[in-house]
């Protein structure tokens, strides 16, 4: 007993490699299909990197941390939109020299009427003092536009699947998970996507073309056709694009929708990564 109790009152705080907390926020903004409810939906997602966080011994070979997030939607005014704090917990490690550490992920859907908006991520260790990072970007809200539009584009870590409980979140009956950040890491092969069309022109053939392309001119790109918009509802644009051979690097996803004229009618774009000296996680935990 007295060993038992000299253990836990000796627990060893194991620090990870990295020094630094990071916290990415990825934005989804979606038309909002009720008429009789103003504003339009917004998707939050906040992946805290489990590779800043200190890891704390539990029992033998099992090691745990723990990060608590405040989330934050500003109006103009500086008043909050909305407003919560949570503590996220990856999953509990064996061995805290492995290379990789899985990140964790909160989805937050939201309501939020047309306007300007600050989005700000506050984060912590909650076992390491003075430890703290502050996220924050503007959050631009429209969905009312009477001309073709795209949502914004969701990538991917996988294929889109009608099969229940295969994502971390769900629209128009497809379970869908995000890749981080645009992340794609090595063994990763191909980027997935997800988009809906709005106000797309009924009875005639749509021509979606899509591209990721680098700022040094490394590409590829591919094309399909939409036999005929969904009629009362978002069309919903999903696939996937080979990377092929592009090499480790920053680059833009591009979507473009034309018409039987050839002419656009709208078009989207979304930044990704490709990384070929990192492993990617074996999955993202998104608390309920």
């Amino acid at each position: 007993m007295r060993l038992l109790l000299l253990f836990f009152l000796t627990l060893v705080s194991v620090a990870a490699q990295a020094a630094s907390l990071q916290l990415q926020l990825d934005v989804t903004r979606f038309r909002n299909e009720d008429r009789v409810a103003k504003g339009s939906i917004v998707d939050i997602n906040a992946t805290v990197s489990g590779q800043g966080l200190t890891y704390l011994r539990r029992a033998p070979k099992s090691f745990q941390a723990a990060a608590v997030l405040t989330l934050e939607v500003l109006k103009v005014d500086g008043k909050p939109a909305y407003q919560e704090t949570l503590t996220l917990k990856p999953p509990v490690l064996s061995d805290t020299t492995a290379a990789i550490k899985n990140p964790i992920s909160f989805q937050k859907r939201l309501m939020l009427a047309d306007g300007r908006y600050t989005l700000r991520g506050r984060l912590r260790d909650q076992y390491r003092a003075g430890s703290e990072t502050m996220v924050e970007q503007p959050l631009m809200v429209e969905g009312n536009s009477a001309k073709p539009f795209l949502s914004d584009v969701v990538l991917l870590a996988r294929p889109a699947s009608k099969s229940p409980g295969q994502g971390n979140f769900t629209r128009n009956g497809y379970s869908l998970t995000r890749a981080p950040g645009g992340y794609y890491p090595r063994g990763t092969e191909q980027v997935f996507f997800y988009t809906e069309l709005y106000q797309a022109p009924q009875g005639q053939p749509l021509h979606v073309r899509y591209r990721i392309q680098s700022e040094e001119g490394a590409a590829a790109e591919a094309e399909v056709d939409l036999d005929q918009a969904a009629q009362g509802r978002p069309t919903v644009i999903e696939g996937g694009l080979p990377l092929g051979p592009l090499p480790s690097g920053l680059y833009t996803f591009t979507m473009e929708v034309r018409d039987a004229k050839n002419q656009v009618l709208a078009t989207q774009s979304a930044s990704l990564r490709r990384e070929f000296d990192e492993y990617g996680q074996t999955d993202v935990v998104a608390p309920r």
